[in-house]
């Protein structure tokens, strides 16, 4: 592996995760979730966090073409609804979160402040996805996840496997269309599936927040630190397939980080994400303060909970093409990182690149950036608008929200009136 390119791991490893130190898993109520060594859970993530509300919720497994196990969760309906609408089919709305994160991250605001809640109240048949590797998906037909053979993958296997039986699993299951919701990573996998036509047959519309399809002028402060660190630091990652933020090599590593000159890792996540919430990364369980900027904030309990819930395992090769991202400034497969290899795999010397002017022109997309966030940064999203940049004009709707940062988008106590409801307005646009 490059230096380069093993330095911009270090980069990408900071970009949402490693806000905590190792800590047990728990949701928004009593309940325990399932370990990271995939034994089963007493309540997952509806009866944690869906059912408690009031609202029905169903847990469902889908299995991929490579044998992954992947979780996902449905709310059907609206809160207390009754049974005078049985039988009325609803347009299903397909929910994909971020890398080092899973399904749950949706739900850690209340029912009138959480995506998921809030398109089931409006009438929507709602699904939540989880991506392999999360706490709920580290099951294989034939591999365990202490095996490195499970963890042998990136982003182009969710973009080829998971994406696909998830679309497939919900067309199935509810015979329509459906509309597709994707935050950072889920921006990034859907925009290259639908490049690719792997869900011409099933998708109708498509929202993107805090799209990280481009990744060149991510400007984390701990990111560019780390781009600086040493390199032997980082090539201690390489044997270990299972990338956990939660481990003691993470932890470390990121304390380290904290001791360069100019790093206030006190102001973690705004270090990371730009977003404006004070976290001490030394007393995590305990956030002292809360900063929030001009239209966007993050209240104290939502914090708290993505703390304890998160961050989620991935393949360390994920976080190496991540990384390429970062380095090369395209959206291309996965680098092997020698001419022959990528033969081997691609029968040319370079990995293809995704052409994202290849999505559908009649597809609607409504995209949604802030002009606060360190990953998904301006300039980067202009590169994509300029991508789609023949798109159908009444086709493509396009928000930009100044004071926004990347955990706003999920977590924003105001998200609803200035993000969601634009996201409804635009699916309803699309009956």
């Amino acid at each position: 592996m490059a230096p380069t390119e093993l330095l911009s791991l270090a980069s990408l490893s900071l970009l949402l995760a490693l806000v905590a130190q190792p800590h047990e898993a728990y949701g928004s109520t009593r309940g325990s979730f399932l370990s990271n060594d995939g034994s089963a859970a007493v309540n997952g993530i509806c009866a944690t966090s869906v059912t408690i509300h009031g609202y029905k919720c169903q847990e469902h497994e889908v299995k991929t073409k490579d044998g992954y196990i992947l979780s996902m969760q449905r709310i059907p309906e609206r809160r207390f609804e009754g049974n005078g609408n049985a039988g009325i089919k609803k347009q299903p709305i397909l929910i994909q979160h971020g890398v080092l994160v899973d399904g749950m991250t949706w739900l850690l605001n209340s029912p009138q402040q959480n995506l998921p809640m809030i398109l089931a109240d409006y009438g929507f048949d709602v699904w939540i996805a989880n991506t392999r590797g999360t706490r709920f998906c580290r099951k294989h037909v034939s591999l365990d996840s202490a095996q490195p053979e499970f963890w042998n993958w990136s982003w182009d296997e969710l973009v080829s496997f998971d994406l696909p039986a998830v679309f497939d699993f919900v067309f199935n299951q509810t015979q329509q269309k459906i509309h597709y919701i994707g935050h950072s990573l889920g921006t990034l996998i859907g925009l290259a599936s639908f490049s690719e036509g792997h869900q011409a047959d099933t998708l109708k519309s498509a929202a993107f927040l805090s799209p990280i399809a481009y990744l060149s002028h991510m400007n984390t402060a701990l990111g560019m630190v780390a781009a600086k660190a040493f390199v032997g630091e980082i090539t201690t990652w390489f044997g270990v397939a299972e990338f956990n933020p939660k481990g003691q090599k993470a932890s470390a590593f990121l304390k380290r980080l904290c001791n360069y000159p100019g790093v206030d890792c006190y102001d973690l996540l705004t270090a990371i994400t730009g977003t404006k919430a004070m976290i001490n990364f030394f007393n995590l369980n305990s956030c002292n303060s809360l900063y929030t900027g001009k239209n966007c904030c993050l209240n104290f309990s939502t914090v708290d909970l993505f703390i304890k819930n998160e961050p989620q395992s991935t393949a360390t090769k994920n976080m190496v093409h991540l990384a390429q991202t970062v380095r090369d400034g395209v959206i291309a497969k996965y680098n092997y990182g020698r001419p022959d290899y990528n033969r081997m795999h691609y029968g040319e010397a370079k990995p293809p690149v995704y052409n994202i002017s290849a999505i559908p022109r009649n597809l609607p997309i409504f995209i949604s950036y802030g002009g606060q966030d360190a990953l998904s940064d301006v300039k980067d999203v202009l590169l994509l608008l300029d991508s789609l940049k023949f798109h159908d004009e009444d086709k493509l709707m396009v928000q930009f929200i100044k004071d926004y940062a990347h955990a706003d988008f999920i977590m924003g106590t105001n998200a609803k009136d200035i993000v969601y409801n634009q996201v409804l307005r635009f699916f309803k646009n699309q009956q």
